[in-house]
């Protein structure tokens, strides 16, 4: 019996210790618990669009609303600053923007900042458009390169396409479409107050988690017809940053910095061409020229401005062999300048190459370009020095009678030689030519 009651007590005392440390444990994590999970806590993926609209930047866009759509994102904020770019890269974002299941946030910002051009239609075509304090959109009629003269029909098509463009993403979203065919046909710009008044966007808001507080729970209208009911409430912001290679193709990809790898290497190449064996020059055009193939092949390329490029090289290479006083030099400076503003067939400035880029390459390229084949020219007319070539034209002294044949010494070895004629021992004899072991010579006097 007393092993008994022994075992019934322990049963009985252990209960009230294991109950008692079990609470101990679940009041320990609720006292250091946050408040909201980071699980529960809705997610709003950032994705920057601060420079040009091109093609990597349209790859960037699309890759991060993708990775929003797959981790079942809240919502996407795209946070704007671009002076516009180029068209088919636009249409690609746009395409992204309105095939996205998670809603997106276009966001004029920081303040000073823009959507203009490019970026106007980008933030028409979100499902909801604010702008920060200080900065305006708009500007976004249609420019052809160079003013160029189309005739006004075509013109006027081009012109047309772009505000049908506008108003269509305005009235799908909203929109006050008459102002947005205005920043097309007449070039306004809108402040975010002027842009919130005339119904062109949202709301005006300071920060990110204003958008966030003021729009949660509210329901928007999708670009298909459906509606879906924002939830922000304490999102947290998920920046989507470009990967090593959308960097660096980012950069390689500027039309400026794409000439710039272009007249590097065609420099290099032409180097290791001129002076064979020194491999570093070659292998470092050999890429530049590859990169700047790779950018070029991502742009809109007038190929006008590619045989003026090829025509200003031709040119510098004249300079040296024909007498121009300098034309030529300068006609192949103004052919290249001239080609590279056209190189990158651009309604949009800030997508082009800078004058000051085609002037800061062209002018050291023409100076290397005609030094280069200057030098060139001139050890292809310099006399030969070494081998029986190197032998012509040297003097000696005759060591024998020459009768027609004979010995002579020439730098400092004998010879055997032939003359037309007679010599006598220790008169002074110059080389005519070599053959084989054989020098034909003629008498010193009778060369001058």
């Amino acid at each position: 019996m007393r092993r008994s009651y022994l075992r019934s007590s322990r049963f009985r005392v252990w209960p009230k210790f294991a109950l008692g440390a079990i609470a101990a444990a679940v009041l320990l994590s609720a006292s250091t618990a946050p408040i909201w999970p980071a699980e529960s806590r809705p997610v709003v993926v950032e994705i920057k669009l601060d420079d040009v609209v091109q093609p990597i930047s349209a790859e960037y866009i699309k890759a991060g609303i993708q990775h929003a759509n797959e981790i079942h994102a809240a919502a996407i904020l795209l946070t704007l600053d671009t002076p516009g770019g180029l068209e088919s890269s636009m249409r690609e974002i746009i395409q992204a923007i309105l095939s996205s299941q998670v809603p997106v946030i276009a966001y004029v910002s920081p303040e000073g900042g823009r959507a203009a051009s490019a970026g106007f239609f980008i933030l028409i075509s979100a499902d909801v458009a604010v702008m920060a304090p200080g900065t305006h959109a708009g500007a976004a009629h249609p420019v052809l390169l160079w003013g160029s003269n189309v005739g006004k029909t075509m013109e006027t098509k081009i012109e047309n396409d772009s505000a049908a463009y506008i108003r269509s993403l305005a009235d799908r979203r909203g929109r006050n479409s008459q102002f947005a065919e205005q920043a097309v046909r007449e070039s306004k710009s809108y402040t975010e107050r002027e842009a919130l008044q005339d119904h062109l966007i949202d709301a005006v808001e300071n920060t990110p988690q204003d958008i966030f507080k003021d729009f949660d729970g509210k329901t928007i209208k999708r670009f298909n017809g459906g509606t879906t009911t924002l939830h922000l409430k304490d999102a947290v912001l998920e920046p989507y940053l470009m990967t090593a290679r959308e960097k660096f193709l980012f950069y390689i990809v500027n039309p400026n910095f794409a000439f710039l790898l272009g007249a590097l290497g065609v420099a290099c190449l032409y180097v290791e061409f001129t002076h064979p064996g020194m491999i570093l020059p070659g292998v470092v055009g050999a890429i530049a020229i590859v990169l700047a193939i790779f950018a070029f092949h991502l742009l809109p390329i007038n190929y006008m401005g590619v045989i003026l490029i090829l025509l200003a090289l031709a040119m510098f290479a004249l300079e040296v062999k024909v007498t121009s006083h300098g034309a030529l030099a300068v006609g192949g400076i103004i052919a290249m300048v001239i080609g590279a503003m056209i190189l990158v067939d651009s309604p949009w400035p800030a997508a082009r190459i800078h004058l000051s880029t085609a002037l800061g390459v062209t002018i050291p390229l023409a100076v290397i370009t005609v030094i280069l084949v200057r030098l060139a020219l001139a050890a292809q007319q310099r006399k030969v020095v070494t081998g029986d070539q190197g032998m012509v034209g040297e003097l000696g002294v005759a060591q024998t009678e020459l009768a027609p044949a004979g010995k002579v010494f020439v730098h400092g070895e004998i010879w055997q030689a032939r003359v037309a004629g007679k010599i006598q021992p220790g008169a002074r004899v110059r080389v005519k030519e070599v053959q084989g072991l054989t020098l034909l010579v003629e008498p010193e006097d009778d060369s001058h």
